[in-house]
């Protein structure tokens, strides 16, 4: 007869809908591996909530989440199972170009995931990488500094109103420092792959002296203060989050063209819970994992799940796979950032 403690142990979880009967086995390896470590740089409180209902529907699968810039996580990643020590089991991360690397090295491995087919063309790669978010990026305006009736609508625009009101804006632009931040290297990049006017563009942010960041948080309290008036290339699921928390903070998907981006996860290729790892992958893929995204700040990749969408012909996606790699060759990268110094420097000699 089974005691107290038999009868509280948690039931086997179900097999998701759809999943063929092998499943119960990867559910069962999952729950005997116990864990499963992520490393990421989605904000941890966003991630709360979605860890709550991973564990909810599969108990006995504890989660350890670090949340760690793209930087380190790259580094730390590349060190830890280069000397084999004891790493994530889940590399998931908005610097796209440093994740398809560390999927060209070897670093990942492969595994179909029954909710690929649900998924866009454009979030798959190999079987190894999987855009889990479509998030576009945009501007974000302080109320005050910049009325409603002047906020910029395109990339064009946002260049006439640096021009017209320079003074007024000098010291109170902000946007992602590309020598030092991958991801606003990657947002750069993707705008000059866009349109040539870029150049353009970044010569009127450089004659306002703006404000260089690494990250996007440090831009969209500095325009919710009035310190900065306008942040150009900001993550705009953070964006309209904090937007949501403070009526002063305006923001805009330009409608010429708008960047998607995808947070991009794998399976490291030495994961020690690898059957928790597919199990938790799968989770972020499905539906029930998208819909927690989608409450929150990360918004969901596929398009069955109710969530804020653009227009897709005012979108520019940012596809996953090996034409990223391009950005980081050594040369390119170099020649790409001597270009967008002697364009920021440009814009600071121009005459008033």
């Amino acid at each position: 007869m089974a005691g107290p403690a038999a009868a509280q142990k948690p039931e086997a979880p179900q097999r998701p809908a759809g999943y063929p009967r092998s499943y119960d086995a990867l559910i069962a390896d999952a729950r005997t591996e116990g864990k499963v470590r992520i490393y990421a740089n989605a904000d941890r409180a966003e991630m709360v909530p979605v860890v709550a209902e991973f564990k909810r529907l599969f108990p006995g699968v504890a989660v350890y989440y670090a949340d760690i810039g793209s930087t380190e996580m790259y580094q730390r990643y590349t060190r830890e199972t280069r000397q084999r020590q004891y790493s994530a089991d889940i590399v998931w991360s908005s610097a796209m170009d440093q994740q398809i690397k560390l999927i060209n090295d070897g670093y990942a491995q492969q595994y179909a995931s029954p909710e690929k087919p649900a998924l866009p063309d454009t979030a798959v790669w190999k079987n190894m990488g999987y855009g889990v978010t479509a998030e576009p990026i945009g501007f974000v305006y302080n109320r005050k500094l910049v009325p409603d009736a002047q906020a910029p609508r395109t990339h064009q625009e946002l260049e006439m109103l640096l021009r017209k009101r320079r003074a007024a804006f000098t010291g109170k632009v902000a946007t992602f420092d590309a020598a030092r931040s991958h991801t606003g290297y990657l947002y750069l990049s993707q705008d000059f792959l866009a349109t040539r006017d870029t150049r353009s563009l970044v010569e009127a942010i450089g004659a306002t002296r703006p404000v260089l960041e690494t990250s996007t948080q440090p831009m969209l309290s500095g325009v919710a203060s009035g310190k900065l008036a306008l942040a150009y290339n900001v993550i705009g699921s953070y964006a309209l989050e904090q937007a949501r928390r403070n009526p002063q903070m305006g923001v805009v998907f330009p409608r010429d063209y708008t960047l998607v981006t995808s947070r991009i996860a794998f399976i490291g290729r030495d994961a020690r819970h690898p059957a928790a790892a597919r199990l938790f992958l799968d989770f972020l893929l499905s539906r029930a994992g998208q819909a927690q995204l989608a409450r929150h700040s990360l918004w969901p990749v596929r398009t069955d799940v109710p969530a804020r969408r653009l227009p897709a012909q005012q979108t520019r996606v940012v596809r996953v796979g090996p034409q990223l790699l391009v950005n980081l060759d050594h040369l390119t990268r170099q020649r790409f950032l001597r270009e967008w110094n002697a364009a920021l420097v440009a814009g600071k000699e121009q005459k008033p």
